[in-house]
């Protein structure tokens, strides 16, 4: 069933597109020296050309390209051999050119399609319209002084890409899903770190309402949202209010607005422009863009497996269901340290280890998977202390939480603890004779038909032993005892 909104007039359909920025990952701006490091102190990573110096000549920065290129190649799009630079012109206090080098006519990336798959388990296409390169604007500090703002051009000339979707997402579930995906497919290119809450990606989400089978109404713009779970609540916050709008008879303006997260609603911030407002015209100071074909070949062999392409091969090689399969690809780190862990190992139940207990304990810990104090290498090992019957299932689980806490070998806290598995028949008869004469009851009870008592015998030999018994051993030298007359 699609995904509608009620209102006093019946059911709306929301129709939703998104304007991704995301900064590229390089050492230097798009067209400048200056460095790019998150976190320095400001107008330290500042050139003359970022400040808008008079006779300064931009030179386009051939990784910034490059990455676009491969972003491009990741999202199944068109690379345009032949694109241009434009001058965007709008005037703030952190563009010290007065005008933005961006592209509009002629991008460097043009159609393409990205996959989502959502809750339910189902998948749906969203097209790419475009993806574009342009410099990033500076950033102004209100917060620092009571009577003046401050500016920060360290931000000023950093390379984004603007990734543009068409308007084929349906639902606040949908647009999360697509963000999630890009970011995902961002990350295992290294062409941005996806890291929302540093601005390195920010999205403008473009939002109208519907009724079933009419043309688009006219949209909105909700400017800079900086997580997935905001863009969700912007989108529904906006087309309930875009509803609202049309159900008491008035219209919707065509504007720019920002989400308030703490009121759960947007705002108007201005009215919004169109092209012709941004005053676009090639840039005199940059030749077109000419790409080899060759070159951009050779950038699409190199690229890495990606995440749809490993999810696929997850599924056939290590027979894992789709979800599972989908939670372990979604990060790149998250994959390389599953396949670790299952290398010639039961494949299965390592993903179910990984995904378990070992995700658990990451958040439990607040800790990353890269500074786990339990490895792939160590997750392994316990692993092959369960396959070979040094330990059972339960030790292992006590194992682990020891591994988390010391970081230690699982050999060796096995070792130390005492925490073999206990094997010898000798031991397991007696540990089910002291059960039972403790229990004469459930034993009488079981022989005079109450089978289902057998759980309980297992349970109470188990923790007779200290959990440390072959349950399998457990299991066939209850039957063969209560068998007997």
């Amino acid at each position: 069933m699609s995904y509608t909104i009620e209102g006093s007039t019946g059911p709306w359909e929301l129709v939703v597109g998104l304007e991704v920025h995301a900064q590229v990952i390089s050492q230097s701006k798009l067209f400048s020296g200056a460095a790019t490091a998150f976190g320095a102190e400001p107008n330290t990573q500042v050139s003359f050309i970022d400040a808008g110096f008079p006779g300064m000549l931009p030179v386009p920065n051939r990784e910034c390209v490059a990455q676009a290129v491969r972003t491009g190649l990741g999202l199944n799009a068109h690379i345009n051999l032949v694109s241009r630079f434009d001058r965007k012109n709008y005037f703030y206090a952190d563009l010290p050119n007065g005008y933005q080098i961006s592209q509009y006519e002629h991008p460097i990336v043009g159609a393409g399609t990205i996959e989502i798959e959502l809750a339910d388990g189902s998948t749906k296409e969203i097209g790419i319209t475009r993806l574009h390169l342009e410099q990033d604007a500076g950033k102004s500090l209100h917060d620092q002084d009571p009577s003046r703002s401050f500016i920060d051009l360290n931000r000023a000339g950093v390379a984004l890409m603007e990734i543009v979707s068409e308007p084929d997402i349906r639902s606040p579930e949908e647009a999360g899903a697509y963000l999630r995906k890009l970011r995902t497919v961002l990350r295992y290119l290294g062409t941005c770190d996806g890291n929302m809450d540093e601005g390195s990606m920010r999205a403008d989400v473009n939002v109208s309402v519907r009724k079933h089978g009419e043309a688009f109404r006219t949209r909105c713009e909700v400017k800079n949202v900086n997580s997935v779970r905001f863009v969700m609540q912007a989108v529904e916050a906006e087309a309930k209010r875009q509803i609202a709008v049309w159900e008491e008879g008035g219209t919707v303006d065509q504007e720019t607005r920002l989400f308030d997260p703490s009121r759960g609603v947007t705002r108007s911030m201005r009215s919004k422009e169109d092209a012709h407002d941004y005053r676009y015209f090639p840039d005199p100071d940059l030749l077109p863009l000419v790409l080899d074909e060759g070159w951009v070949a050779e950038l699409k062999r190199t690229l890495p497996e990606l995440p749809d392409a490993k999810k696929q091969r997850f599924i056939a090689q290590y027979g894992l269901p789709s979800y599972d399969a989908g939670v372990l690809v979604a990060e790149q780190r998250t994959a390389d340290f599953y396949e670790e862990v299952a290398r010639g190992r039961d494949a299965r139940l390592a993903a179910n280890w990984v995904t378990g207990d070992f995700f658990a304990a990451l958040n439990r810990t607040g800790r990353s998977i890269e500074d786990s104090p339990v490895s792939a290498a160590s997750l392994g090992k316990l692993l092959d202390l369960m396959a070979d019957g040094t330990i059972n299932g339960r030790i292992a689980k006590d194992v682990f939480e020891a591994m988390v806490e010391s970081g230690d070998d699982p050999a060796a806290i096995v070792e130390a603890r005492g925490l073999r598995q206990v094997t010898d028949s000798g031991a397991i008869d007696a540990a089910i004779d002291t059960v039972f004469a403790n229990h004469p009851d459930k034993l009488a009870e079981y022989r005079a038909g109450k089978e289902k008592l057998f759980a309980f015998f297992v349970g109470q030999t188990m923790k007779a032993t200290g959990g440390r018994a072959n349950p399998a051993a457990v299991n066939e030298a209850l039957r063969r005892k209560l068998s007997q007359a």
